[in-house]
């Protein structure tokens, strides 16, 4: 059952044809085979492990050399019926995925396209005659993600349930048939986002359909739909793990569980109101290995880290996060307090809510029902002799009255804010009726933050930039400096970005800012007066990202335009 129109006759051997066509020296292809003999696996995949040939150069050679056709799985959509005629387990075991039919021939991509064995195993369940294609190991088992675990949830759930854009993934799910289908499609629903690095799940119903949709570096994409007869199940399947009120359907409902993916354990923040269709419910993911990262990684380049490390190691005072809902700051104040946090000191947090646990760390969380805000909270906290306190956010005079206190009196205080920018955060202060020479005093500095979305590495393409656009972005003509933009391929799911990083601009409160601040000088002047010694902007620090290769010009702009207004005025 094998269709030899496109295969050599005889038998095939890959190594000595590599080593014939320059591909591979003999000594590789020697060294190649001892390994295979050690560990076992196909050879190809042992040249590739042991780094002398890559997985492209691979296949354009088989495409070429043995007139196997090439294929984008990215650019094909296989018909579900062709996706059935081979069991996952096959498909998953030989690293191949059903493409078209025509007749009896079933033309199939494969990694390996010269794997008899796949081969039989997948003309013997089809009955059919195999046409191989190749394509790289790595879009396959995308592939087969994308496609069988649509399968699944439509066939084993018992949903009506398409995926309505390309942002899907599967989610690698254990239930047994016993299970519901409202239990199988919510644990689908979180290993999809999971595998997707969302941050937060959004499950909506309007007036025909449940949608899901997924934030994933700072972008909601709809993932799928399913029928509306499915939205009472999920939303009592969901308040069942958050030990929620199932019968309450017209108040909002906060609460949180967790869920072992098999990997780790992820935190989840449930938050539940109803709409005119019915309840709506949003999921935030914590997952703690991702606010746990080094402060290398957190975005400082080599300008800004020694002054964030200067001041986080500071014996008292107080340093200010500034930024808007969703710009990264609990994880730069998580990292600081990862850092310093010892035996030697006594660390205390008061937040709202407590979304990560920390080592060596006393945690408050914040319960206005019992008493317990940020203004009693920090009362409570300084009686408990700290060494360093972590005040959640500053929104009123008195948490801020008590916290610039608390600097004053010989405590390190860490905190966030909702300002724009770094020099426009001590006016908030003053604004809030603290008196200008105890802000100027107690404030060590302020780093303002954004979270701009990184190019994905995999696709992202050069180009010149314009002259035009250089000006307008204040750069010198560089003839050698090039700008990366998006495309977008199977590993960014078409959107051309993976990952997001930090841009900062941190303002170190010397003795001209602290004149300043008791002056009440305008955020401009401040601004002035810092730029003169060295201050970098939120868009001058999203510039050097640019030029780095690391993002777009568009994503930036995107997060700094605010914040350049401000500036402007």
């Amino acid at each position: 059952m094998f269709n030899t129109a496109s295969q050599p006759s005889g038998k095939i051997r890959l190594g000595e044809l590599l080593v014939t066509f320059g591909i591979i020296a003999q000594e590789q292809l020697e060294d190649a085979l001892f390994e295979q003999k050690k560990s076992g696996g196909r050879l190809g995949q042992v040249l590739r492990q042991l780094g002398y040939v890559s997985e492209e150069t691979m296949i354009e050679f088989i495409g070429k050399q043995l007139n196997i056709p090439n294929i984008d799985l990215e650019q094909v959509v296989p018909d579900k019926q062709v996706v059935n005629l081979i069991p996952e387990a096959i498909a998953r075991r030989h690293k191949v995925i059903p493409v078209s039919r025509v007749g009896n021939v079933l033309t199939l991509a494969m990694s390996d396209p010269l794997d008899v064995f796949a081969i039989d195993d997948v003309a013997g369940v089809s009955g059919c005659d195999i046409s191989p294609v190749v394509c790289t190991e790595r879009s396959v088992l995308k592939a087969i993600d994308k496609y069988y675990w649509i399968q699944e949830i439509a066939e084993d759930a018992d949903a009506d349930v398409t995926c309505s854009t390309d942002h899907s993934e599967r989610l690698i799910d254990n239930s047994n048939a016993a299970d519901g289908s409202a239990v199988k499609l919510v644990n689908m629903i979180i290993r999809q986002a999971v595998n997707d690095r969302a941050s937060d799940i959004h499950i909506e119903p309007d007036e025909r359909q449940l949608r899901i949709r997924n934030r994933v570096d700072g972008i909601l994409h709809e993932v799928m739909t399913a029928l509306m007869s499915m939205h009472a199940e999920v939303i009592s399947r969901l308040k069942i793990m958050a030990d929620l009120d199932i019968a309450e359907k017209r108040a909002p409902q906060d609460g949180r569980f967790s869920v072992d993916t098999g990997n780790e354990k992820i935190d989840i923040r449930i938050s539940t109101v109803p709409t005119i269709f019915g309840e709506k419910i949003v999921l935030r993911l914590l997952e703690k290995k991702a606010i746990m990262v080094g402060e290398e990684k957190l975005g400082f380049d080599e300008r800004d880290l020694p002054r964030f490390r200067r001041m986080i190691n500071s014996p008292y005072g107080m340093i200010l996060v500034a930024g808007p809902t969703g710009s990264g700051k609990t994880t730069t104040l998580y990292t600081a307090l990862n850092i310093i946090a010892d035996v030697e000191k006594n660390v205390v947090t008061i937040e709202d809510p407590v979304e990560y646990k920390l080592n060596l760390t006393n945690q408050i969380q914040v319960n206005p029902k019992a008493g317990v805000t940020f203004a009693s909270g920090l009362r409570s906290i300084l009686r408990q002799d700290p060494d360093v306190i972590m005040v959640g956010e500053i929104r009123d005079k008195e948490t801020a009255d008590i916290a610039v206190h608390a600097a004053l009196s010989g405590h390190l205080v860490f905190s966030t804010i909702h300002t724009n920018d770094a020099p426009s955060t001590a006016a908030r202060f003053i604004e809030m009726g603290i008196e200008p020479f105890l802000a100027s005093t107690a404030i060590l500095g302020i780093i303002a933050q954004r979270l701009v979305r990184l190019l994905c590495e995999h696709c992202k393409e050069e180009y010149v930039p314009a002259p035009e656009l250089l000006d307008e972005l204040g750069l010198t003509h560089d003839p050698n400096l090039l700008f990366y933009k998006p495309h977008g391929c199977i590993e960014c799911k078409g959107t051309g970005y993976k990952g997001r990083e930090a841009i900062f601009e941190i303002l170190e409160v010397d003795e001209e800012i602290k004149n300043l601040i008791v002056a009440k000088a305008p955020a401009a002047q401040i601004r002035d007066a810092a730029l003169r010694k060295g201050f970098r902007t939120l868009r001058d620090a999203g510039l050097a990202k640019i030029v780095q290769g690391k993002t777009s010009v568009e994503a930036v702009l995107k997060v700094t335009q605010e914040a350049e207004a401000v500036a402007d005025d």
